[in-house]
């Protein structure tokens, strides 16, 4: 009975990411502007399992509008989703609520470089990870392999970091396991080092038992609140695989927040 009734919510789990993904083929989304250095706005999280809001009081905020990539005409059959901690996706038509930034704030990591404890990615390139491209159109992602993978984006200067949002492979409806992302002020991340984002529930990454949610991909990728105070130069970004393959991907990383003077 209670084998029926657990092949009976992975079913519906996996029909539900299975309509989120042709949700809106072949329509551009309506969520506009996207943030570069001469644009400004605000930050909250993408899809269900939104990571919660963190309050800065007393700053001017503004929205952020995050120009998403065009929704594939043809999605193949997505697998079962059979992963633990997954956050349910929000219920078809709803929108996802605003997200706040404060003013001034724009997407800093646009043309930046990338590092990867994978210098030789399986397809593609690292350049790709902030090309301001989030197609899930085949040749948009690169590839890094399978296992314990990582990608390292240089701000280039110290930053006040209110947001990050990233898009892994998201023409089929999967969910990446052990999703971190960390801030520091260093490339090898011993000072000022600190995790914003943990959905490894169980340690198997090694840092940590993380208390965020896994999230199933679509074209909205994920947004990430950062905690008040994050600051630093470089943002890290790690993965193991996903529940289709042992593979890692990236299609497209941004990282909001204001130079620090």
């Amino acid at each position: 009975m209670k084998k029926s009734f657990s092949l009976a919510i992975m079913s519906a789990i996996t029909l539900s990411a299975a309509m989120a993904v042709l949700i809106g083929c072949d329509e551009e989304p309506k969520a506009a502007v996207e943030l570069t250095a001469a644009a400004a706005p605000e930050c909250k999280a993408a899809q269900s399992g939104t990571s919660p809001v963190r309050k800065r009081k007393g700053i001017p905020k503004e929205e952020l509008r995050i120009r998403l990539p065009k929704a594939l005409s043809c999605a193949p059959t997505p697998t079962p989703i059979n992963e633990p901690n997954i956050a349910p996706l929000r219920p078809r038509g709803q929108k996802r609520p605003a997200i706040m930034l404060p003013k001034g704030a724009f997407n800093l990591a646009i043309g930046r470089s990338v590092a990867s404890n994978e210098s030789l990615p399986v397809i593609g390139d690292l350049e790709m990870v902030t090309d301001g491209v989030k197609s899930g159109a085949d040749g948009s992602n690169v590839d890094i392999g399978f296992g314990k993978k990582w990608v390292r984006i240089d701000l280039a200067a110290r930053a006040e970091i209110y947001g990050v949002s990233l898009w892994h492979y998201h023409s089929k409806a999967r969910a990446y396991r052990d999703v971190i992302v960390e801030v520091a002020d260093d490339e090898d991340f011993t000072q000022n080092v600190r995790i914003v984002f943990n959905s490894d529930h169980d340690n198997s990454y090694g840092k940590g038992i993380g208390e965020d949610m896994g999230y199933i991909e679509t074209i909205e990728g994920k947004f990430i609140y950062c905690p008040g105070n994050t600051k630093g130069r470089y943002v890290r970004l790690h993965s193991q695989g996903n529940s289709d393959n042992d593979q890692n991907h990236y299609i497209e990383v941004e990282v909001y927040g204001i130079p620090i003077k």
